[in-house]
């Protein structure tokens, strides 16, 4: 059925891309851009890739022996309906997948994002070419990528890009730990000129209004040199779909106000020497809904609720202050026919609880048994974590235009440092103060208990890398690259990969390529040192519930080893086609094994018969680790096509379609001794739903771009393929798995041009409305009667964005 599906979807985009010649929205933007532009500054905006290739003469996304995708940022800053990064995103790349989470904690605050359905920190993500820093969040309770470190793309505004370059192949090779999905590059710009967007937004129910005010300038630093400014401030309100109305429940998105500021430059310091630099700064302040908690007459109280607080019910808030720092200052220089680069990069993250319109339910109880009302404080601070990243490259590269028809030759060092700290909370956050008998009030703050100061740390890492990089012309049709790379890591030793890539240009048109690669992921601060103690009533029975470190009591006594790298095997092979010079299209098969992929296990309690005198001789009810448990196979195949043409009478029409289909299994569960005969819990059903479809096996965008004069329409269809999730009761007992029906989302826009400087853009975004499956609300993670998949669960929205260039 799916396979029928899609090869009607693809007959359809080709018999449309051959009857119109119709164009890439994408490529039409660049070309755009470039013809609007000055001459002197036209050159910033071609189409030219830095992934993929370390030679100084740079390729396009349709002659790179490597899949590209290029995307030009400049109609999303000006017209898009999405008013951030990884959202705008997932609407426009089809091997991209971040759906806005909900009712999962600290993964409501951060989109998480991810390429080919592999897990977010499975993802390499550069700034300017350089290695960003990942968040401090790791994803638990309810979200998509458990388990996982990522990147957060919003801290970065649309209006500072240029470009983001996606590398859908394996590189860590070529760039290190985590590229094993792929690579992002996001290009930032520092042209001349001066611009900004005034954007509103809201849902068609009335809520999640969105405001947008940013504003971009570029100016010369001396005579030679270039700085570009960007500003943006963000205000997102919060959308509730929860049922039925008036329930003590909130299900949407989360609350955001994005401060940001970004800078990036250059200046020449003499005839072969440049000073290049980029600075970040976002403060976020963001607020999630936990779950509601029931008034008087239900079971919540006194355990979760107090009667004289909160008599019909109250829903705690997640609030979480979010500080992001980024920086890079770097030289280059010539060396005779040697281009150096010397850099230094800063990324710093972190996130800080504060739980508001809550209580203490063991305070409030202990209140009211001494005599009192049965108050407890409504607001704790929960503690939080950060993590810092520190990385010195030192690259090397030269063209040797006589060898052969073309010889590129590059190797360089890297040193990376990195700091993980869990920072504990106040007592009344975690503590119990009416004792642990059952019936009486839960510890800790309810909707999110605080850290323990037996969960707060700081823990670090050093690494050395070494690199090499070969790509030469050997005719002029064909080209053939190989990559290897040792790492060393402090705390878990050493990995060397290697990468094989070549390109076959058949005839002037055809480009036939394919690439083997093995590569690593090393396992994140994050995954090794994370430690949270909750209280949790199972059965009935109050139960401390602890996520042991890698390497701590718990493990030790458990005896599971210590984490590890994932490795894993990428292949990919494909073409490229441009039979025009206003026509293109791509083809990649692709398949990813990953060996000893890290995930959270399941809960293991004290009647283990392995696991459970260490548990019962620290008292500790129940325990969760990370282990290197899981090998998987990902397989799929990646689809674009291009083209433009004008229709006469002043028309022009561009037509874009993009196809992801990709399908992961868990091949092999490895337990560690300590776990044998426990791969149940190890890996449920449900968890190993998570890993093989926590995105959808398929996703595919068709765009059409119609402008005449000063009007511009743009209509975007975007086709988001099933999933099936596990539910919390499971299969074993009678329940169903949740499956998700592949749906079809449609966005509209019409712009019109007041002058060269000046635009208008109206439109909506999913304009039919479209939702997931509806499902049994007691079996899903967040409670509602649809997880956060495909789209989201918001609906229909609407927007308006002024753009003006000064």
């Amino acid at each position: 059925m799916l396979r029928t599906g899609v090869f009607r979807a693809v007959h359809c985009a080709l018999w449309l891309g051959g009857s119109l010649f119709a164009g890439s929205a994408l490529a039409q933007d660049a070309q755009q851009d470039a013809a609007a532009a000055p001459a002197s500054e036209a050159r910033t905006l071609e189409t030219v890739s830095v992934l993929g290739s370390r030679r100084s003469q740079r390729s396009s996304d349709t002659t790179s022996i490597s899949p590209v995708d290029v995307l030009p940022m400049a109609k999303a800053a000006e017209e898009g309906g999405q008013f951030d990064l990884a959202q705008s995103l997932q609407y426009t790349a089809p091997s991209f997948n971040s759906t806005r989470q909900s009712g999962a904690d600290g993964a409501d605050l951060i989109d998480s994002a991810a390429l080919r359905g592999l897990g977010s920190d499975q993802t390499l993500v550069l700034v300017n070419g350089k290695r960003h820093h990942t968040t401090a969040l790791l994803n638990l309770f309810g979200a998509r990528n458990r388990g996982n470190t990522g990147t957060d793309l919003n801290t970065i505004p649309l209006m500072a890009i240029d470009s983001v370059e996606i590398l859908r192949d394996g590189a860590a090779a070529q760039y290190g730990s985590d590229a094993i999905a792929g690579v992002m590059n996001i290009s930032l710009k520092k042209r001349k000129g001066c611009e900004a967007v005034a954007g509103y937004g809201q849902y068609s129910k009335g809520d999640g209004e969105n405001w947008l005010g940013t504003a971009y300038c570029g100016f010369g630093l001396g005579s030679d040199g270039s700085i570009g400014i960007t500003g943006e401030w963000q205000d997102r309100g919060r959308s509730d779909r929860s049922e039925p109305a008036n329930n003590p429940r909130i299900i949407g998105d989360s609350k955001v106000r994005n401060k940001t500021l970004f800078v990036n430059g250059d200046k020449p310091l003499g005839e072969n020497l440049d000073l290049y630099f980029t600075l970040g700064v976002q403060k976020r302040d963001a607020s999630s809904a936990a779950f509601g908690r029931d008034g008087v007459g239900s079971g919540d109280i006194p355990s979760r609720n107090s009667a004289a607080m909160y008599p019909n019910g109250f829903v705690p808030f997640i609030d979480a202050e979010i500080d992001d720092r980024f920086g890079i200052l770097g030289l280059r220089w010539a060396m005779g026919d040697w281009n150096a680069d010397l850099s230094y990069t800063h990324g710093y993250s972190k996130m800080r609880y504060e739980i508001n319109n809550t209580l203490n339910a063991s305070i409030a109880n202990l209140d009211l048994l001494n005599g009192g009302r049965g108050i407890s404080p409504t607001r704790f601070d929960a503690g939080g974590f950060s993590f810092e990243q520190n990385t010195v490259n030192f690259d090397v590269n030269r063209f040797y235009d006589q060898v052969f028809n073309g010889l590129n030759v590059a190797f360089g060092l890297e040193r990376r440092d990195e700091k993980y700290k869990i920072f504990a909370g106040e007592p009344g956050s975690y503590l119990d103060y009416d004792g642990l008998a059952e019936g009486t009030g839960n510890a800790g703050s309810q909707g999110f208990p605080g850290f323990r100061p037996s969960d707060a740390g700081s823990h670090s890492r050093d690494n050395w890398a070494a690199y090499a990089d070969v790509e030469a012309d050997f005719t002029d049709r064909f080209t053939a690259g190989v990559a290897v790379r040792y790492e060393d890591y402090s705390d878990f030793g050493t990995t060397t990969t290697g990468k094989l890539a070549a390109g076959f240009r058949a005839t002037d048109t055809l480009l036939l390529r394919a690439s083997a690669s093995t590569g690593f992921r090393a396992p994140s601060l994050q995954q090794k040192y994370f430690s949270s103690t909750i209280t949790d009533f199972v059965n009935g029975i109050p139960t401390d519930v602890v996520i042991a470190p890698d390497g701590g009591n718990l493990a030790l006594a458990a005896g599971l080893p210590a984490l590890t790298k994932e490795e894993s095997r990428n292949f990919t092979l494909g073409l490229t086609w441009s039979p025009t010079a206003d026509t293109s299209l791509t083809l990649d098969a692709y398949r990813i094994d990953i060996d000893d992929r890290i995930v959270l296990s399941g809960r293991f309690d004290d009647t283990d018969p392995v696991i459970g005198p260490a548990l019962q001789a620290l008292a500790v009810g129940q325990a969760q680790f990370f282990v290197n448990s899981v090998d998987t196979r990902t397989e799929g195949v990646d689809f674009t096509f291009n083209n433009e043409r004008e229709l006469g009478n002043d028309f022009k029409l561009g037509t874009f379609f993009a196809l992801n289909l990709n399908r992961t299994k868990v091949r092999a569960i490895h337990a560690p001794l300590a776990m044998a005969g426990r791969e149940d819990v190890l890996l449920s059903e449900k968890e190993r739903l998570f890993i093989e479809q926590g995105a959808p096996k398929s996703k595919a965008v068709l765009g059409f771009d119609l402008s005449r004069g000063a009007w511009e329409g743009n209509l975007k269809v975007i086709y988001f393929g099933p999933q099936t999730l596990g539910t919390y009761s499971g299969t074993a007992n009678g329940v169903p798995n949740a499956h998700y029906k592949a749906k079809t989302s449609a966005d509209l826009s019409v712009t019109y041009a007041f002058s060269e400087n000046t635009k208008l853009t109206v439109g909506g975004t999913n304009l039919f409305d479209v939702t997931p499956t509806r499902q049994d609300d007691l079996e899903t993670d967040n409670g509602h009667i649809f997880d956060s998949v495909q789209f989201g669960l918001n609906g229909a929205a609407y927007f308006v964005r002024l753009w003006h260039k000064f």
